[in-house]
């Protein structure tokens, strides 16, 4: 069937019979939206879905939090031991090997918390009469400086409610979070039974994990390994990195004089599993403790040794800790752990950095499968 639409030029009389042949098909077309905009509707679409599905798994995380953080953290822990069990495990049976570590684990942890206890909870009056006394004469230098009494208060008090928020959250932090799974005794049950199962059943575990991911066996199997890897890379290394800023400013400290060293050590140590954020909020309060105890010269020192240990001294000794763990950009690592921990708070602070770190090299093994595949078809279609 054709349709004919009269002309410009046809008479009225004529204007019935006289136009152009169209056919139906041509104006099918006319009023379809554009391929571009129905790509960007497309897209839309699947943010949203992707949106969805994240606030879905943040309220879920946030209803099994009791669970979820334990079994994080010995999911963590088991990335780091797990070379350690296999080791173990030609001499012994996988079992005894993962008692072993547990045991030795258990062991070294109650050392940490005792340390911590020692180092800094019970230091926690003198700390914060140096912390306040640094405030303190912060205002009176920007006062010297010429700025107005007002000025000068409203910056010691940002100062002094940003830092001492951060030595609270450093100092009595892990209390608070473990008090929200509803008891010590809960969190470290939880922790160490899926770290004796984790470190005894990993293999089991990764290969049904595996099995089930609806993936192929090789993607699947990149996945997990890439992923450990990533983790086990990254906490090896920023262990390393932590040690190392806990050696610089605390012998900083001490050759200064600055009062409360080793806690000031330890604070600086635990707070660099954060990155960059654990780092220089705990530099910031070496250097307020230090403007306390000893004052202006020995504060400008310790900021300097801060600034070298968290820079440039960092810098040299980060592509050894880490080698390829990461492989990340240091303004993406920032990124993504202030997102994580916006999202997820604590967990994702800490495996932010690694699990994007994961991903990225699970699309590079993607990407270079797939260029070998289509390297590869010239050649099966010439045999």
């Amino acid at each position: 069937m054709r349709v004919r639409l009269p002309t410009a030029h046809a008479g009225a009389a004529d204007r019935a019979t006289a136009g152009l042949d169209v056919e139906p098909e041509d104006l099918s077309g006319m009023f379809a939206a554009p391929n571009w905009l129905r790509d960007l509707g497309v897209m839309a679409w699947l943010l949203v879905g992707v949106a969805g599905l994240l606030v879905g798994a943040i309220w879920l995380l946030g209803l099994l939090n009791t669970i979820v953080t334990p079994v994080v953290t010995a999911g963590i822990l088991t990335a780091v031991l797990s070379p350690v069990v296999a080791r173990l495990a030609r001499r012994v049976p996988r079992g005894a090997a993962a008692a072993i570590v547990f045991v030795t684990l258990l062991v070294v942890g109650v050392g940490v918390i005792v340390l911590v206890l020692a180092g800094v909870v019970s230091h926690t009056e003198a700390l914060q009469g140096n912390l306040q006394g640094g405030v303190d004469k912060l205002q009176s230098r920007l006062q010297d400086l010429g700025a107005s009494s007002d000025t000068a208060t409203k910056a010691g008090d940002g100062a002094s409610s940003g830092v001492s928020g951060a030595f609270h959250a450093l100092v009595t932090g892990l209390g608070h979070g473990v008090t929200a799974l509803a008891s010590l005794a809960v969190f470290l049950s939880f922790t160490a039974l899926s770290l004796f199962f984790l470190l005894k059943d990993g293999p089991v575990i990764r290969g049904w994990t595996e099995r089930h991911m609806g993936l192929p066996t090789s993607v699947a199997r990149s996945i997990t390994h890439r992923t450990i890897q990533s983790l086990r890379g990254y906490f090896v290394g920023v262990t390393a990195v932590a040690a190392f800023n806990a050696i610089v400013i605390g012998l900083g400290a001490l050759v200064f004089g600055v009062s409360n060293v080793f806690a000031i050590a330890l604070i600086n140590f635990f707070a660099a599993y954060i990155p960059y954020l654990g780092a220089w909020t705990a530099g910031a309060f070496t250097v307020l403790v230090a403007l306390g105890s000893q004052g202006e010269s020995t504060a400008l020192a310790m900021a300097v040794i801060v600034l070298l240990a968290n820079g440039a001294l960092q810098q040299l000794i980060q592509p050894l800790a880490f080698g390829a763990a990461l492989g990340i950009h240091p303004l993406a690592v920032l990124i993504v752990t202030i997102a994580g921990g916006a999202l997820f708070g604590t967990i994702g602070l800490i495996l932010g950095a690694p699990l994007t770190a994961a991903a990225l090299h699970v699309a590079g093994d993607a990407a270079r499968a797939r260029a070998l595949e289509v390297a590869d078809q010239p050649a099966r279609a010439v045999t």
